[in-house]
């Protein structure tokens, strides 16, 4: 019965609309932020404590952030990896953990029932501030990350986008797939995962972020909760600045594939960057817009190839990529990546037209309340705004702020920002 209720709420928070993001935000006693948005249409709460703890933190054991946070719920307080789990379900209670270069975090959607809740909170912060680190969880984590890591050598697209990260990033955190390389996991041992969880899983290197049924006072004394028994401990030093390319260059590899995967770009935008909205709205007509966006006009309607081609700034505390990407026969690829590169240019040099930005806008601006209009989405643009300091009303100015961008401030910011002279390609599929 609890789990047919259970699964008629996730359903119906498909129909929950919010017409704005109250956010409210405090510090835990410990020094924790707190990022809170009462949502009462159901009983439900989505709660997410984030880390200034990925995988740009791995220094050079590439992969410890990832395996760290992959182990925390394989043994923790009183109870292993099926304990924790019968704990979850028996509530109908959905929990997870995972790592991005900038964080790591642990997540759990359950029902606000006293008994239900407290019992999944409670289960939480075993995981949180107990986890065991135990030899035979690590070594069974380890091998399947290891397997992952062996896999992933057959897929042309996940080479091309490590290839694309060391080209654009060189020494930097960034450079590194989260998930670590088969030569850096190797030799990772339990002790180093119980370091890196002792260094970077503190309370003041922590946020929380809460979506759900209960009152500000609930709120905190969930947080508070959470958090308790985790150290003080002291925030990291700041990452790196993100160094632009001195040239551009191109790498092929080899690979048996049909298609050839394409990846072009370079460092490009980063949380509360000043040029955000005018980039981000410039790269919608550019090619996030798929469907409408020129690079698809140029690549695929008017030329025929490839069957789909995009581009991209994905932000993150540094500077993030700005990303162009197709897929295409071999013989055509050359082609194809000099329809790129010409679109791109083309596009600095000129910006769009007033037709073309009316129409982003209009695009963006149209469907922009259904990227928050259940507790699951909230809580991620609560976490991100929480953990990159952005302005509380974000997502209230957010409608504004790209209606008010304009073709100077496009032409303006990609002329600024992205030198293709600098455009770091790779290309994965057969040599011709």
């Amino acid at each position: 019965m609890r789990i047919a209720l259970i699964s008629l709420l996730l359903m119906l928070t498909g129909q929950t609309a919010w017409a704005a993001a109250n956010i409210e935000h405090w510090t835990t006693k410990q020094g924790a932020r707190v990022y809170f948005v009462p949502a009462p249409n159901l009983p439900m709460a989505d709660i997410r404590v984030t880390f200034d703890a990925g995988s740009a933190r791995d220094a050079k054991q590439f992969g410890i952030a990832a395996l760290t946070s992959g182990l925390l719920d394989t043994g923790a307080g009183e109870w292993n990896a099926d304990q924790i789990a019968q704990r979850f379900e028996s509530v109908g209670a959905r929990f997870g953990t995972g790592v991005s270069r900038d964080m790591a975090w642990l997540s759990l959607r359950t029902l606000t029932d006293p008994k239900l809740f407290d019992k999944s909170v409670e289960t939480m912060q075993a995981i949180l501030t107990q986890p065991r680190f135990e030899e035979a969880d690590f070594q069974r984590e380890k091998k399947r990350t290891l397997a992952g890591l062996k896999h992933r050598e057959s897929s042309p697209s996940t080479l091309a986008d490590i290839a694309f990260y060391k080209a654009v990033y060189g020494q930097h955190p960034y450079a590194h797939p989260s998930a670590g390389e088969i030569e850096t996991v190797e030799p990772l041992q339990a002790k180093d995962l119980k370091s890196f969880y002792s260094k970077y899983y503190v309370a003041t290197n922590a946020m929380v972020a809460i979506v759900g049924d209960m009152s500000r006072k609930q709120a905190e004394q969930t947080a508070e909760k959470l958090l308790a028994k985790l150290p003080a401990g002291q925030k990291p030093a700041e990452l790196p600045e993100v160094a632009m390319p001195k040239q551009g260059r191109r790498e092929h590899i080899a690979f048996p594939s049909a298609q050839t995967h394409v990846m072009s770009g370079l460092p490009g935008s980063y949380r509360n960057d000043d040029d955000y909205f005018a980039l981000f709205v410039g790269n919608h007509i550019l090619g996030g817009g798929m469907l409408v966006s020129r690079l698809f006009e140029e690549v695929r309607e008017k030329r025929g190839l490839a069957y789909n081609t995009y581009s991209y700034f994905a932000p993150m505390y540094r500077k993030g990529p700005f990303a162009m990407g197709l897929q295409t026969r071999a013989d055509q690829a050359d082609k194809a990546l000099e329809v790129l590169n010409q679109t791109l240019t083309e596009f600095i040099e000129e910006g769009p037209t007033e037709e073309e930005l009316t129409a982003a806008k209009q695009n963006i601006t149209g469907g922009f309340v259904m990227r928050f209009d259940t507790n699951s989405k909230m809580i991620g643009y609560v976490e991100m705004i929480g953990f990159y300091g952005l302005p509380l009303d974000y997502l209230e100015t957010f409608q504004e702020k790209v209606n008010a961008v304009t073709v100077d401030a496009i032409k303006d910011a990609f002329q600024r920002r992205v030198d293709s002279e600098l455009l770091q390609t790779i290309t994965v599929g057969e040599t011709q």
